[in-house]
Protein backbone atom coordinates (compact mmCIF):
# COMPACT_ATOMS: atom_id res chain seq x y z
CA UNK A 1 0.00 0.00 0.00
CA UNK A 2 0.96 3.31 -0.87
CA UNK A 3 -0.41 6.23 1.12
CA UNK A 4 -0.13 10.34 0.59
CA UNK A 5 -0.03 12.01 3.82
CA UNK A 6 -1.12 15.18 4.75
CA UNK A 7 1.26 17.92 6.29
CA UNK A 8 1.51 21.73 7.24
CA UNK A 9 4.16 22.81 4.99
CA UNK A 10 3.33 23.59 1.49
CA UNK A 11 6.23 22.35 -0.52
CA UNK A 12 6.84 19.13 2.05
CA UNK A 13 5.33 15.81 0.57
CA UNK A 14 5.54 12.35 2.78
CA UNK A 15 3.74 9.49 1.98
CA UNK A 16 3.98 5.78 3.37
CA UNK A 17 4.60 2.76 1.96
CA UNK A 18 3.72 -0.57 3.51
CA UNK A 19 3.21 -4.14 2.78
CA UNK A 20 2.91 -4.96 -1.19
CA UNK A 21 3.02 -1.84 -3.81
CA UNK A 22 2.44 -2.87 -7.24
CA UNK A 23 3.02 -0.94 -10.51
CA UNK A 24 -0.07 0.30 -10.24
CA UNK A 25 0.28 1.73 -6.90
CA UNK A 26 3.32 4.08 -8.05
CA UNK A 27 2.39 5.09 -11.54
CA UNK A 28 -0.93 6.12 -10.64
CA UNK A 29 -0.33 7.87 -6.88
CA UNK A 30 3.18 8.48 -6.25
CA UNK A 31 4.45 9.83 -9.66
CA UNK A 32 1.27 12.15 -10.24
CA UNK A 33 1.65 13.19 -6.34
CA UNK A 34 5.12 14.35 -6.99
CA UNK A 35 4.67 15.91 -10.17
CA UNK A 36 2.37 17.59 -9.41
CA UNK A 37 4.38 19.17 -6.38
CA UNK A 38 7.16 20.10 -8.45
CA UNK A 39 5.41 21.82 -11.09
CA UNK A 40 3.17 23.81 -7.81
CA UNK A 41 6.03 24.63 -5.61
CA UNK A 42 9.11 24.47 -8.28
CA UNK A 43 11.36 22.83 -5.02
CA UNK A 44 9.67 19.72 -2.57
CA UNK A 45 11.14 18.25 0.15
CA UNK A 46 10.57 14.52 0.43
CA UNK A 47 9.79 11.99 3.45
CA UNK A 48 8.91 8.69 2.71
CA UNK A 49 8.05 6.33 5.49
CA UNK A 50 9.08 2.77 4.71
CA UNK A 51 7.24 0.31 7.62
CA UNK A 52 8.68 -2.90 8.59
CA UNK A 53 6.16 -4.87 6.64
CA UNK A 54 6.82 -3.60 2.99
CA UNK A 55 8.20 -6.13 0.90
CA UNK A 56 11.67 -4.58 0.00
CA UNK A 57 12.82 -6.82 -3.08
CA UNK A 58 10.43 -4.65 -5.17
CA UNK A 59 11.74 -1.42 -3.70
CA UNK A 60 14.81 -0.92 -6.30
CA UNK A 61 12.31 -1.51 -9.68
CA UNK A 62 9.95 0.71 -7.89
CA UNK A 63 12.42 3.62 -7.56
CA UNK A 64 14.12 3.07 -10.79
CA UNK A 65 10.81 3.30 -12.50
CA UNK A 66 9.70 6.11 -10.81
CA UNK A 67 13.36 7.59 -12.07
CA UNK A 68 12.27 7.20 -15.68
CA UNK A 69 9.21 8.63 -15.00
CA UNK A 70 9.63 11.86 -13.12
CA UNK A 71 10.38 15.36 -15.59
CA UNK A 72 11.78 16.86 -12.81
CA UNK A 73 14.32 14.95 -10.58
CA UNK A 74 15.99 18.83 -10.16
CA UNK A 75 13.03 19.72 -8.40
CA UNK A 76 14.05 17.82 -4.87
CA UNK A 77 15.25 19.91 -2.37
CA UNK A 78 15.92 17.07 0.12
CA UNK A 79 14.24 13.61 0.51
CA UNK A 80 14.19 11.78 4.16
CA UNK A 81 13.50 8.04 3.93
CA UNK A 82 12.17 7.05 7.49
CA UNK A 83 13.11 2.66 7.47
CA UNK A 84 14.28 0.31 10.03
CA UNK A 85 15.10 -2.84 7.45
CA UNK A 86 18.60 -3.27 5.97
CA UNK A 87 17.87 -4.57 2.83
CA UNK A 88 15.62 -1.28 2.32
CA UNK A 89 18.55 1.21 3.69
CA UNK A 90 21.07 -0.27 1.62
CA UNK A 91 19.05 0.14 -1.74
CA UNK A 92 18.01 3.76 -0.35
CA UNK A 93 21.98 4.58 -0.29
CA UNK A 94 22.88 3.00 -3.27
CA UNK A 95 20.02 4.73 -5.09
CA UNK A 96 21.11 8.15 -3.42
CA UNK A 97 24.15 8.67 -4.97
CA UNK A 98 22.05 9.32 -8.34
CA UNK A 99 19.92 12.06 -6.92
CA UNK A 100 21.02 16.00 -7.12
CA UNK A 101 19.51 16.62 -3.24
CA UNK A 102 20.84 15.13 0.00
CA UNK A 103 19.21 11.89 1.04
CA UNK A 104 19.10 11.34 4.80
CA UNK A 105 18.18 7.95 6.25
CA UNK A 106 16.60 7.91 9.53
CA UNK A 107 15.14 4.90 11.70
CA UNK A 108 11.33 4.66 12.29
CA UNK A 109 11.25 5.91 15.77
CA UNK A 110 13.03 8.89 14.34
CA UNK A 111 10.39 10.38 12.20
CA UNK A 112 9.86 14.00 13.79
CA UNK A 113 13.63 13.88 13.56
CA UNK A 114 13.59 13.34 9.73
CA UNK A 115 11.08 16.36 9.31
CA UNK A 116 13.31 18.35 11.36
CA UNK A 117 15.98 17.62 9.30
CA UNK A 118 13.75 18.53 6.33
CA UNK A 119 12.76 22.21 7.24
CA UNK A 120 16.06 23.25 8.92
CA UNK A 121 19.19 25.43 8.02
CA UNK A 122 21.78 23.04 7.16
CA UNK A 123 24.12 26.34 5.85
CA UNK A 124 24.11 29.76 4.72
CA UNK A 125 26.38 31.66 2.38
CA UNK A 126 26.93 35.50 3.86
CA UNK A 127 28.04 37.95 0.73
CA UNK A 128 29.76 41.58 2.05
CA UNK A 129 30.64 44.63 -0.12
CA UNK A 130 34.28 45.23 1.72
CA UNK A 131 34.47 48.08 -1.28
CA UNK A 132 36.86 49.06 -3.46
CA UNK A 133 35.42 46.26 -5.04
CA UNK A 134 36.17 43.56 -2.94
CA UNK A 135 33.55 41.45 -2.10
CA UNK A 136 33.70 38.70 0.79
CA UNK A 137 31.87 35.57 0.20
CA UNK A 138 31.29 33.05 3.63
CA UNK A 139 30.17 29.78 3.10
CA UNK A 140 28.98 27.93 6.60
CA UNK A 141 27.37 24.84 7.47
CA UNK A 142 26.47 22.06 4.59
CA UNK A 143 25.18 24.03 1.41
CA UNK A 144 22.46 22.64 -0.34
CA UNK A 145 21.05 23.91 -4.44
CA UNK A 146 18.89 26.05 -2.47
CA UNK A 147 21.51 28.35 -0.46
CA UNK A 148 22.68 28.77 -3.58
CA UNK A 149 19.28 29.76 -5.82
CA UNK A 150 18.97 32.14 -2.80
CA UNK A 151 22.32 34.05 -2.89
CA UNK A 152 22.83 34.03 -6.86
CA UNK A 153 20.64 36.93 -7.53
CA UNK A 154 22.87 39.12 -5.29
CA UNK A 155 26.16 38.32 -6.89
CA UNK A 156 25.07 38.62 -10.34
CA UNK A 157 23.80 42.32 -8.76
CA UNK A 158 27.04 43.09 -7.54
CA UNK A 159 29.07 41.27 -10.54
CA UNK A 160 26.85 43.42 -12.91
CA UNK A 161 27.76 46.76 -11.23
CA UNK A 162 31.36 46.26 -11.25
CA UNK A 163 33.47 45.98 -14.60
CA UNK A 164 35.86 43.08 -12.33
CA UNK A 165 35.79 42.61 -9.03
CA UNK A 166 38.02 40.65 -6.03
CA UNK A 167 36.69 37.67 -3.94
CA UNK A 168 38.01 36.75 -0.69
CA UNK A 169 36.34 33.56 -0.30
CA UNK A 170 35.87 32.35 3.15
CA UNK A 171 35.82 28.88 3.67
CA UNK A 172 37.01 28.64 7.65
CA UNK A 173 33.30 27.14 8.88
CA UNK A 174 32.40 25.68 5.49
CA UNK A 175 31.74 21.60 5.88
CA UNK A 176 31.00 20.54 2.08
CA UNK A 177 28.01 20.26 -0.29
CA UNK A 178 24.85 18.44 0.39
CA UNK A 179 24.41 16.11 -2.69
CA UNK A 180 25.50 16.47 -6.34
CA UNK A 181 22.85 19.28 -6.88
CA UNK A 182 24.66 22.24 -5.02
CA UNK A 183 27.89 20.85 -6.11
CA UNK A 184 26.44 21.18 -9.56
CA UNK A 185 25.41 25.12 -8.13
CA UNK A 186 28.69 26.08 -6.92
CA UNK A 187 30.38 25.56 -10.23
CA UNK A 188 27.81 27.16 -12.13
CA UNK A 189 27.97 30.11 -9.42
CA UNK A 190 31.54 30.24 -10.38
CA UNK A 191 31.53 29.54 -14.14
CA UNK A 192 28.92 32.58 -14.59
CA UNK A 193 31.40 34.88 -13.18
CA UNK A 194 34.81 33.44 -13.88
CA UNK A 195 35.43 36.48 -16.35
CA UNK A 196 35.01 39.01 -14.11
CA UNK A 197 37.12 37.61 -10.78
CA UNK A 198 40.31 39.74 -11.02
CA UNK A 199 41.80 38.11 -7.80
CA UNK A 200 40.38 35.18 -5.54
CA UNK A 201 41.64 34.82 -1.93
CA UNK A 202 40.49 31.72 -0.30
CA UNK A 203 41.19 31.30 3.70
CA UNK A 204 40.26 27.73 4.90
CA UNK A 205 41.53 24.65 6.83
CA UNK A 206 40.39 21.56 5.65
CA UNK A 207 42.12 19.64 2.86
CA UNK A 208 39.33 19.81 0.73
CA UNK A 209 39.53 23.61 0.87
CA UNK A 210 43.23 23.47 -0.19
CA UNK A 211 41.86 21.20 -3.74
CA UNK A 212 39.17 23.86 -4.13
CA UNK A 213 42.12 26.40 -4.63
CA UNK A 214 43.34 24.52 -7.19
CA UNK A 215 40.18 23.93 -8.78
CA UNK A 216 39.61 27.90 -8.93
CA UNK A 217 42.92 28.12 -10.77
CA UNK A 218 41.31 26.21 -13.35
CA UNK A 219 37.97 27.78 -13.29
CA UNK A 220 39.03 31.64 -12.61
CA UNK A 221 41.26 33.29 -15.01
CA UNK A 222 42.04 36.07 -12.32
CA UNK A 223 45.22 35.69 -9.62
CA UNK A 224 44.18 32.74 -7.16
CA UNK A 225 46.30 32.92 -3.72
CA UNK A 226 45.34 30.13 -0.16
CA UNK A 227 45.60 31.34 3.14
CA UNK A 228 45.07 29.24 6.09
CA UNK A 229 42.52 30.17 8.56
CA UNK A 230 44.46 32.27 10.86
CA UNK A 231 45.48 33.99 7.96
CA UNK A 232 42.33 36.32 6.91
CA UNK A 233 43.80 39.94 7.97
CA UNK A 234 46.52 38.69 5.74
CA UNK A 235 44.28 37.64 2.62
CA UNK A 236 42.12 41.39 2.89
CA UNK A 237 45.28 42.88 2.34
CA UNK A 238 46.42 40.39 -0.54
CA UNK A 239 43.03 41.19 -1.96
CA UNK A 240 42.79 44.93 -1.78
CA UNK A 241 45.91 44.90 -2.92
Amino acid sequence: MLEIMATSRRNLLEFRISGSVTEEDYRAVLIPALEDAIDTYENIRLLVRIESDFEDYTLGAIFEDARVGLKHWAGFDRIAVVADTSGITRAVRAFSVFMPCPVMLFDLSQEDEARRWLVESLGSIHQTDLGGGVLHVQLRGKLDAAVYAEEAQDMSAYARAHDGFRLLLDLRDFDGWQGIGALGQHFTLVRDHRNLVQKCAIVGTNSFEKAARLLARKLIKGDVRYFDADQLAEAKRWIAD
